[in-house]
Order: C-alpha cells, then structure tokens, then sequence
C-alpha cells in the first residue's frame, strides 16, 4: 500500500486541519525511549562502550535537550555520532567512532527514513554500516515494545483532542514507527480523535502536512501542535500555523491549548502577534550548543 497515497485521499470532512506529533507531545515517552532503548542500543551496536558516558550525554542533548529534538532516527543517530567525535575527551580515548557516510548518503535520496525502506536498501546496498544501523532500529523497536507501555497522554491532551474534533480534521504527524504509534493512540483510547496515524513510512512531517492538508484547507485553518523544531519546521515549510508544547513545560502548554489556543485558532485570532509569542518562548527552551562545546 501506497501509504503516501493515503494522506493524499484525505478528504476534508471539518473546515480546520490539526496534525499532532506524539512522542514527547501527546505522551510523555520521549525520556524512557531515548534513555532506556535508544541510547544503550547506540553504544552497544555502535561498540560506544569506552566512551559511554560521554555518548549518553551526547544523545541526550541531540535527541532531547537542543534543538534537534525529535528528529527522525537515523538523522539523530548521525548527528550524535558526528557531535561525539568532535569530543575532546572521546578523541583522547582513541573510540574510534564509526563513519556513517552510507547511511548519510542513503538518507540524503530517500525520504521514508524508516525499517522497511532501509531494509529493502540493504539488500543491494551489501554494506556494513547499513545492516548495523539497520540492526540497531530494529533492537531499538523491541525494547520499545517490551519496555515502553502503560504511559497515559499528557495532562489535557484528551480534553484537547475532545475540544478540536468537532472543529477539525486531525492527524497524527510524527517519525516514530507507525506500529508503536498505533500501540500507544489505542492503549488510551486515543485513536477515534484521530483521522490517520502518519508515522515515519509515511514520510517526513513536512511531507504529512503537504500531502494530507495543504490545499484542502486554507493556510491559516491548517495547525501544527508539536514539541520539537522539526515539527515548526514542518508548519513553516508549508507556510501553516504551529503550537509548540514547550519541553519541560508540557501541561502548561496543553492547558494553554485548551483554554486560549484553539479558540483563537478556530476564530481566527491566532496568527500574527499570539503565535510569534509563543514561537518566542518555545525558542528559548531549547538551544542549539551543548555547554561542552568550546567553539573547536
């Protein structure tokens, strides 16, 4: 199945659009996945072992702490290796940190950065650093599943998500895997608000929001709600609105939501002044340099 396809047959049935990213935004699961299943299958699939300390404190910053947040997989994947090789005290160990060059250069022509088509890849591409990352996802999958369940929505989510759908056609926007979004949205009984779950196999989250809204909708009737840059990248790559659900400031910012955000998007108030605040205060919690970086 054509999954792209699927956000291209989305047909307006509301006169407002909402995509919703989920890790981190709806569900407070972002901590336990990058701490406990992405991060010890780095250092083990990627032999991070002499420099673990170091590795965990790196992929905590770009996968939590900066403005890389939320990124897809192997882009964070990379972007933590490069960050740890530039190390002084890594380089001191002589780790040795593995060149992802092919896995960069798979992610620079394919889009669908996920599972399936890293392993359709794989079969032709007969290369080392492939199979080992692609290796490492699939280890990251199954401590998801066995590690990661029972963790209910945010705080207001739910009344959210009660308040929109009457309103607005809504989807799920996110690069986590399709089937543990689907896992967590029905443990909660999430998934009836919900028009499709859009995971990684669907594409980027710029790509969801093109294909599923923009030009079914009017700009300013089309609302991103996300806690990472990627996904205000996504809003502002198709010249639509965004939300942010400030990190470490979740049940405020989905209060907020609730008690101010969606009236003002619904009645037309929301772009301009009120969204460039909260643009503002969503900037500041999360910077770009982690405090070890020396200008080198």
């Amino acid at each position: 199945m054509n999954l792209q396809q699927v956000l291209k047959d989305l047909k307006p049935e509301k006169g407002f659009f909402i995509g919703i990213d989920s890790d981190g935004c709806a569900f407070d699961t972002m901590e336990i996945k990058q701490k406990e299943c992405f991060c010890p299958n780095a250092i083990k699939h990627w032999e991070l072992q002499k420099v673990s300390k170091y590795a965990r404190e790196t992929w905590e910053f770009v996968n939590l702490y900066s403005k890389t947040r939320g990124a897809n997989r192997f882009i964070a994947l990379i972007e933590a290796l490069h960050q740890l090789s530039l190390r002084p005290e890594v380089k001191a160990r002589n780790a040795g940190i593995p060149d992802l060059t092919p896995l960069i250069e798979w992610t620079k022509k394919e889009t669908k950065l996920g599972n399936p088509t890293l392993a359709e890849y794989a079969k032709t591409a007969n290369n080392e650093i492939i199979n080992r990352a692609l290796a490492w996802s699939f280890s990251v999958n199954a401590d998801i599943k066995d590690l990661v369940y029972g963790i209910p929505p945010f705080p207001f989510v739910r009344e959210c998500l009660e308040k929109l759908t009457p309103m607005a056609d809504a989807i799920v926007v996110s690069q986590t895997p399709v089937e543990a979004l689907e896992r967590e949205w029905q443990e909660n009984n999430l998934e009836g608000f919900v028009r499709i779950i859009a995971g990684q196999e669907y594409g980027t989250k710029t790509e969801h929001l093109a294909l599923a809204a923009k030009g079914k909708y009017s700009d300013d009737r089309i609302l991103m709600i996300g806690d990472a840059p990627g996904d205000m990248k996504a809003a502002k790559n198709n010249g639509v609105l965004f939300f942010p659900i400030n990190p470490g400031h979740e049940e405020d910012s989905w209060e907020a939501l609730y008690n101010e955000g969606l009236d003002r998007f619904f009645n037309g108030t929301y772009t301009g002044a009120y969204e460039n605040e909260l643009i503002l205060e969503f900037n500041r919690h999360l910077p770009e340099k982690p405090v070890w970086d020396t200008g080198i």
